[in-house]
């Protein structure tokens, strides 16, 4: 696979990973991961999460797993190499954890609007990269979901 500037290149097991043998080209690869995609928003738009809920590392890796569980076998687990962005591989869990504190003490206490709350969310969860490719799209839907979260909203009444 050829990588367009600025993507995170996957190393050969995480290639490896790919779960559909029959997709031979990177256009191929970015329509059946936009339908997986479109598929995890629509399960959020079903699902009731409190904050601490949404918020935590557990939801962080199933949305991921949503979001391209149909594609690649390691969706939803964090990655176990060094990539040309991120935290390293093994603080992943602490920093991803201390993140996720920040952002519950941001709503609880009114630190920032929701949608600094969820610009900040976005730029930190991307920065450590959890995992090992998908990270913009994940981090930018995990930002839209607390952005829209009614419990957020409701932390600013």
């Amino acid at each position: 696979m050829n990588y367009i500037q600025g993507q995170t290149a996957l190393d050969e097991e995480e290639k490896e990973g790919l779960l559909i043998s029959t997709i031979t080209t990177r256009a191929e690869l970015d329509e059946f991961e936009q339908l997986n995609i479109e598929s995890a928003i629509e399960w959020t738009l079903h699902k009731k999460l409190k904050k601490e809920q949404l918020l935590s590392e557990s939801f962080v890796k199933k949305l991921h797993q949503k979001m391209y569980g149909n594609i690649w076998k390691w969706a939803g687990k964090f990655r176990k190499s060094e990539k040309n962005i991120g935290v390293n591989y093994y603080l992943i869990s602490t920093t991803l954890k201390i993140l996720l504190e920040d952002c519950l003490f941001w709503i609880d206490n009114k630190v920032y609007e929701p949608e600094v709350i969820a610009i900040r969310l976005k730029h930190r969860l991307v920065s450590i990269h959890c995992f090992p490719n998908g990270n913009g799209r994940h981090s930018r839907l995990m930002a839209d979901l607390n952005r829209i979260d009614p419990l957020i909203a409701f932390a600013q009444s």
